[in-house]
Parts: structure tokens; sequence; C-alpha cells
């Protein structure tokens, strides 16, 4: 992961984002649609919390919440740790790993909410690498004769 810019993560991603006033239901059935695994809250496009699916199953499901009567606002966690678009993925990961949690909000220099980093990414470019290296070798075994 020889400094992976977040700003090149994120070029082709879009801005998913909830509103304090989204219901928890509503916000799971974005996250899967999207097939994400957090939502920015946002207010304008300065980022105000963060949902993740932890915070569904941990203080929704596990407590016995109604998620079409919860809203994110109760449930997410306010003001989350950003990160500057202009910094290297390693240094999501290690905020990630210090403060044990696997989504970080970017933002750019003027501090509006731009896109988000997890864990998952840092594996991102390792995994292409990994299913070429299979294909080449399964190539490669084919034309030996394996």
């Amino acid at each position: 992961m020889p400094r992976r810019m977040i700003r090149n993560i994120l070029a082709d991603r879009p801005l998913i984002t909830a509103s304090k006033e989204m219901t928890v239901r509503a916000a799971c059935r974005l996250m899967a649609e999207k097939r994400i695994g957090a939502l920015l809250v946002v207010e304008g496009l300065k980022t105000v919390g963060i949902f993740t699916e932890r915070d569904a199953l941990n203080k929704v499901l596990a407590a016995t919440l109604d998620p079409d009567k919860t809203l994110v606002a109760q449930v997410m966690v306010a003001d989350p740790l950003c990160i500057r678009d202009d910094k290297p993925l390693s240094h999501a990961l290690h905020m990630m790993s210090e403060g044990g949690f696997r989504h970080v909000p970017v933002v750019d220099a003027e501090g509006r909410a731009i896109g988000m980093v997890s864990a998952r990414d840092a594996l991102g470019q390792d995994m292409l690498e990994v299913e070429q290296d299979i294909k080449r070798m399964e190539a490669l075994e084919s034309v030996i004769g394996y």
C-alpha cells in the first residue's frame, strides 16, 4: 500500500449521505441498496455524524428499539473524527486502529464532506493484484498442461 492517497481512492465514488431525521430502517435500506457499511450524516455539506452497521445492530436491534421510529440522530456517532482527502490511506488506517472503528469520514480542505474510507479500502488494490496473479497462474498451468 505504498502511499495510496485518499483523494485517489474516492475519485470515482459518489457521496452517499443521510440526514439526522432519517429513520434507522431507511438508513439501513440505503446502505443495503448501495452495498456500504456506513453513512455520513450531514447538514448541508458539514459532517455531523456517522451511522454504521454496528450502530444498527448494537444500538437499535440489540436494544429492541423500533427501526421505523428511531431516528439516525438518536443512534449515530456524533462529531466523528474526520480525515482530509490529501492524506494517505495509511493515516486513516492508523486512526481506525487506534479508535477501534472501521470507517473514517473524509473532508476537503474547507471541511466539506466528500466521502468515506473504510478498512476494506486497504484491501482494494491488493485484492485486484491477487486476482490478477491467480489468473496468470491459471493461464500458465493451462499452457504447461497441469
